[in-house]
């Protein structure tokens, strides 16, 4: 495959191990989370993959962030771009179609996930 062509980009970029984790993670109940409270919500991932995967989801625009600077320390709060939410559909049909074909060996009546909250 083409190193140019955007299926190649895209499933290079989503691929990363912790990538949807997170997106699916910043669209769970509270709009803006702050970076510790994204950790504590992944046992297994290091300070430094987070950092890194938060700073490639901002880089592409799925995710941005804010930092409020009216308080010592600086507080810093991401959440998902418009961009980022759109994807979120993509996440949504990539689902379905696991369900449907009974994929990672879910019951085969499972009408969703509990696990991710789409």
């Amino acid at each position: 495959m083409n190193e140019d062509c955007v299926i190649y980009k895209i499933a290079g970029f989503i691929g990363k191990k912790w990538t949807i984790p997170i997106i699916l993670e910043l669209y769970k109940k509270k709009p803006k989370k702050r970076y510790s409270e994204i950790k504590k919500n992944f046992s297994g991932i290091t300070p430094k993959i987070l950092s890194m995967r938060l700073k490639e989801l901002e880089k592409n625009g799925l995710v941005k962030k804010e930092m409020d600077i009216s308080s010592v320390p600086v507080k810093c709060y991401y959440s998902l771009t418009e961009r980022g939410l759109d994807f979120i559909r993509v996440i949504n049909q990539i689902k379905k179609w696991g369900l449907k074909w009974n994929y990672g060996r879910c019951s085969s009546n499972a009408k969703s996930c509990k696990n991710c909250d789409l």
